[in-house]
């Protein structure tokens, strides 16, 4: 997430003004904006790859996957992220003009080393303040590594790690393919 971070307070309302007619993404949080850095070719087609096996299996479910581009609100932590990924299947989503989703059910960010512990970290704490979200996964892009963080019915967050030769499952939308389709042209295996 961090290229750069501003040093003064923005509220989100000023965010979201700057954001519409900026040329380049930010991140907000808590009264801070920082700006995105680009991302690396495995990065891109692994985010591809997810973005188009979710939205192949969504059709018709009413559930929506995002990539890239979309923020998702996290209001309890008064964020805005741009995740790799995000999926919605509540129809106050669907049913708003804004350039933002408040109720994700399934979030993927795509390791970067510059990112993956701030992903990890403080990130995945504020999407944990939401009580929609129910599966946050973390794809490694240098090595077959997916983990994903799971709710269980008494909000606890469980972790369910996949390597290589391995089915990845995401049960909040009731997906599964084979580890190596996330990663198809994106590294060796």
């Amino acid at each position: 997430m961090v290229a750069s971070k501003s040093d003064t307070y923005v509220s989100p309302e000023d965010y979201l003004a700057g954001e519409k007619v900026s040329p380049i993404k930010h991140e907000y949080r808590q009264g801070e904006i920082y700006a995105m850095a680009g991302a690396s070719k495995a990065h891109v087609i692994i985010t591809g790859n997810v973005f188009a096996l979710l939205r192949n299996n969504l059709r018709g479910s009413g559930c929506i996957p995002y990539v890239a581009d979309i923020k998702v609100r996290i209001e309890a932590a008064n964020c805005y992220y741009y995740p790799d990924v995000a999926v919605t299947c509540d129809e106050r989503d669907r049913n708003t003009a804004e350039d933002f989703i408040i109720y994700p059910r399934l979030i993927v960010e795509v390791l970067s080393p510059t990112t993956a512990a701030f992903d990890r970290g403080e990130k995945f704490a504020d999407y944990r303040t939401s009580e929609i979200l129910q599966e946050y996964v973390l794809i490694n892009q240098e090595r077959v590594s997916v983990e994903c963080f799971r709710r269980n019915a008494e909000g606890l967050w469980v972790l369910y790690p996949y390597t290589q030769g391995q089915d990845v499952q995401f049960a909040s939308i009731d997906f599964s393919c084979a580890i190596e389709a996330l990663y198809e042209d994106a590294i060796l295996l």
